[in-house]
């Protein structure tokens, strides 16, 4: 049953979105993974999909899943790039680990419109500016 599965909650891990440059016509921009603890994490996978709506109109993008064997220890993996487009809907990361022969899950999502300049902070392992949910 429900009740008798441990309840393990998702300490020092955070899905990033980073502006890693941009130029005349567009801003190039990354979602990352970042493992804040001291430890590694495995069989990471990560599901992400957008959905909304835009111009009065129900959308959804593609749902795509992104596999990590592991993630060290304060270090990140590029899950994907994003596109700006996408920023007015819900982007929602369903993220899956083991630590031992435990698993954790956790569900972030980036709100419309959350990934703007006034939301900008340093992230930290990666040192570029962006949004992050812890």
């Amino acid at each position: 049953m429900i009740k008798d599965l441990p309840e393990n909650n998702v300490k020092d891990i955070a899905i990033a979105v980073a502006l890693e440059g941009e130029n005349i016509e567009s801003k190039i921009w990354y979602v990352y993974l970042i493992n804040l603890k001291n430890e590694p994490i495995e069989n990471v996978l990560v599901t992400s999909k957008g959905y909304g709506e835009k111009d009065g109109v129900q959308v959804k993008t593609s749902t795509l899943r992104h596999m990590f064997p592991e993630v060290a220890g304060q270090s990140y993996k590029l899950i994907e790039p994003i596109d700006e487009q996408t920023f007015g809907l819900n982007n929602e990361y369903w993220l899956s680990y083991y630590i031992g022969k435990d698993i954790y899950d956790k569900k972030f999502i980036f709100l419309p419109e959350s990934i703007v300049e006034m939301n900008f902070i340093k992230l930290p392992v990666l040192n570029k500016p962006g949004v992050m949910i812890l």
